[in-house]
């Protein structure tokens, strides 16, 4: 019988191993935490920029992976451009800004 609990709690062991495993990350791919992480991000950067009077009305597209920030789309000014980047950087959590904005 002890025989049998031993390979049992073997087998439980490498079933939980492997289902964590799952929920690792790397470097192509966020863990099921990190993505929560990068919609939190998203959700927060979005908010400063439609919050500020000088880039709400902008058309600008947010994009997250795994800390860096990723804004692109069109806007009216290099100001407004700087300004976006600059409310995104201030942001807890961003690690990076990448700014793919095209002044119209």
């Amino acid at each position: 019988m002890k025989k049998f609990d031993s390979i049992r709690g073997f087998f439980f062991g490498l079933v939980i191993t492997l289902a964590l495993a799952g929920c690792a990350g790397s470097k192509q791919h966020e863990s099921t935490g990190e993505y929560f992480d990068d919609v939190f991000l998203t959700t927060k950067v979005k908010s400063s920029i439609l919050g500020d009077a000088r880039t709400k009305f902008l058309q600008i597209h947010v994009e997250t992976f795994k800390g860096v920030v990723q804004l692109s789309g069109f806007v009216d000014s290099q100001d407004a451009a700087d300004r976006a980047v600059h409310l995104a950087r201030t942001i807890k959590g961003v690690r990076q800004v990448n700014n793919s904005l095209i002044v119209k």
